[in-house]
């Protein structure tokens, strides 16, 4: 047995105590002791809001991307998805339209993002990166020069309920975390507790025996990528009512990378077929926690984005070797 087999049997013989969620956890909790300790005014109630905040999103976009990787897949237009549908729904809600509407509008809009995705992944087979990548582009692009009149669109006041969803609190708990909660609970009982989800896990593990028996793959993709567009659609939701406002340059920020760091750090592998909803929540807390440090300690966006791209290829190789890709693997087109 090779060196890294043997390391791999060790981890394995440890059972959940060395999973590698426990392992992200523990990282999170040494993050926050060191941050604590060295970083004056971390610890505060006001940043702590701020970074349940910020981790809510995080999570609830990932919660999306998730879902798309473990069916072995990967959704890089779910920041447009969600701040094109968001900035939609905002405008017409300045326009005076009902807010009823303006919902249902921007849900059109992720529903077809995440359709479209879905189609042609499934069934014109073009990879999902490609896809996806072109799909976002060319909605940003549409949106930009024939329905938003701006880079930001405005939620004007009077919209108290509205904005509640991102600026409320619920027996003093900030309600995107509550929204994050309820949101990771139905994942989680979709994954673990339903047909679609046991599908979802077996089209990740390996598509043609998926596909030979008897479940139906083509469809099955179509319902993850229009599951992370809406998904992605609720967090451009609460980001939008927490700021009133939805900003669309967020879609040329490095967010997406910090999704799929994520997804990846927490233990959802990019082979497919693996991980779950706890593997989306600890990874949040580690990135939302190293996040909020590099801020507060006011580090150069370069540095910032080099520390990003050293965690996201460490995640990476981490997830090469907890999960070697082999000949099978291979075939079915990583």
């Amino acid at each position: 047995m090779t060196e890294a087999g043997l390391v791999q049997a060790f981890l394995r013989s440890k059972g959940r105590v060395l999973s590698q969620e426990v392992i992200v956890l523990l990282v999170t909790l040494a993050l926050c002791v060191i941050f604590t300790l060295t970083l004056p005014g971390f610890a505060t109630l006001g940043n702590l809001l701020t970074m349940s905040n910020s981790v809510a999103i995080l999570g609830m976009l990932s919660l999306g991307m998730g879902v798309v990787v473990i069916g072995r897949g990967l959704d890089l237009s779910q920041i447009t998805a969600m701040a094109v549908s968001a900035a939609i729904v905002c405008q017409m809600i300045g326009a005076g339209y009902p807010v009823p509407l303006a919902l249902l509008a921007g849900l059109a809009v992720a529903l077809l993002i995440g359709v479209a995705n879905g189609l042609i992944i499934a069934f014109v087979e073009i990879p999902a990166l490609f896809t996806t990548l072109a799909s976002g582009l060319l909605v940003y692009g549409l949106a930009r020069i024939a329905v938003l009149d701006g880079f930001i669109s405005y939620i004007p006041k009077g919209n108290d309920a509205f904005l509640y969803l991102g600026q409320g609190r619920l027996f003093g708990i900030p309600f995107p975390v509550i929204v994050f909660a309820v949101l990771a609970v139905l994942v989680h009982l979709m994954l673990s507790r339903t047909s679609i989800g046991r599908f979802i896990y077996a089209h990740g593990d390996n598509a043609d025996t998926a596909r030979l028996s008897g479940i139906p793959v083509r469809p099955l993709t179509v319902f993850e990528y229009t599951t992370s567009a809406v998904i992605g659609f609720l967090a451009g939701l609460v980001m939008a009512a927490m700021n009133a406002s939805m900003n669309t340059q967020v879609i040329n920020s490095t967010l997406i990378f910090d999704v799929i760091m994520v997804v990846v750090l927490g233990g959802i592998s990019l082979v497919g077929g693996r991980g779950s909803v706890l593997s989306v929540v600890v990874g949040a807390a580690l990135i939302g926690t190293l996040l909020n440090g590099m801020i507060i300690m006011n580090l150069d966006s370069n540095l910032q984005s080099i520390i990003k791209g050293l965690v996201l290829l460490g995640a990476i190789l981490l997830d090469n070797f907890l999960h070697p890709r082999n000949e099978e693997t291979a075939r079915q087109g990583d």
